[in-house]
């Protein structure tokens, strides 16, 4: 197992961690199999998805519609509610499968840590399963 340790910068961002990814992959001495991520914390999430100009700063702008702020009733800190919410909709995990030691992603995929609740350091756990 392979863990990631990323600082985020902003309350509310999308970032690119991909290459992070493949590094920890050529690390790992991958070939083939399937890559899982988990990320350890409630208010950030992890995606595929676009990273063409804009397309973060927009993704972001339609979660918010999603979860806005509203007077919500979490007793711990009401306050990031709407992180813990979206989290659970985009999802805490991905499996993406490896061949010959690269991420088999689309052409315009890129693996994304999304930032719901920062600044913060944010950790994720990579674990590779070898076809053999």
């Amino acid at each position: 197992m392979e863990k990631l340790t990323f600082s985020t910068k902003e309350k509310r961002e999308v970032i690119d961690i991909t290459d992070n990814i493949a590094e920890a992959l050529v690390k790992l001495g991958a070939e083939n199999g399937v890559c899982n991520l988990l990320i350890l914390h409630t208010t950030a999430a992890l995606t595929v998805g676009e990273l063409e100009a804009g397309n973060g700063p927009d993704l972001l702008t339609a979660l918010e519609s999603i979860a806005p702020k509203l007077k919500y009733l979490h007793s711990e800190d009401p306050t990031h509610v709407g992180a813990h919410i979206l989290s659970a909709l985009i999802g805490s995990s991905l499996s993406l499968p490896v061949e010959d030691g690269k991420l088999c992603l689309g052409k315009w995929q890129r693996i994304t840590l999304v930032e719901l609740d920062g600044p913060r350091e944010r950790s994720i756990d990579l674990t590779f399963i070898s076809n053999g």
